[in-house]
């Protein structure tokens, strides 16, 4: 489990191709010490499990599915990530809770600028936005984020100076691809209102709410 508040961003050391899958290493700098083989990291927004610490930094296999749903395919060596190790339960809950599986990629449409902040615009499919609220919660590369601004197929999110510096949402320009998690607890609630004899307004109502 995760929070969605990036510790660092990453440098990618090297990636090798094995097949479908891959096999990357990042630099964690200082977070290397926390990472083990075996422990869980978020990279832009996916979860990923370590499996070595070398010299030329932390390596993780990415399979050909985690490629293929998410822009980790696209990774070459000195691309940069955000990262997050997994929540301890000792630590400040800060974000909102995200698991590290990616519902989709967007491509952002705008970054527009103006005093004190930073709109986002990122497209998505449309079983994206219909899995979200004004104000919600979500991940975008691995940042928890308030959906600022929402339309069949389009969110906006308000990114402050802070979010832009230590993340590499401050890096990315219109036409790039981000992965996209919706809220945990949206997705469950929807799913239970889809269910055949499910919660519905009209069931609250016999209930007399």
């Amino acid at each position: 489990m995760f929070t969605g508040l990036v510790q660092r961003v990453a440098e990618v050391t090297s990636v090798r191709h094995k097949g479908t899958s891959s096999v990357i290493r990042l630099d964690l700098g200082e977070l290397s010490a926390e990472v083990g083989p075996g422990d869980s990291v978020l990279v832009d927004g996916v979860c990923l499990t370590a499996t070595a610490r070398l010299d030329g930094g932390t390596q993780f296999d990415v399979s050909a599915e985690t490629l293929r749903l998410s822009t980790l395919g696209d990774l070459t060596r000195g691309a940069r990530v955000n990262v997050e190790p997994a929540m301890r339960p000792t630590d400040r809950f800060g974000g909102h809770f995200v698991s590290g599986h990616v519902d989709g990629t967007g491509t952002i449409l705008s970054k527009t600028r103006s005093s004190g902040e930073t709109r986002l615009r990122v497209k998505v499919p449309t079983a994206l936005t219909d899995l979200m609220v004004m104000k919600g919660s979500v991940a975008v590369d691995g940042i928890s984020l308030t959906i600022a601004g929402l339309e069949k197929g389009a969110f906006e999110v308000s990114l402050i100076p802070h979010t832009l510096s230590a993340t590499t949402l401050g890096e990315k320009t219109a036409g790039r691809r981000v992965n996209v998690e919706c809220d945990m607890i949206g997705k469950w609630v929807r799913r239970f209102l889809s269910r055949p004899g499910g919660l519905s307004l009209d069931r609250l109502r016999e209930q007399g709410f």
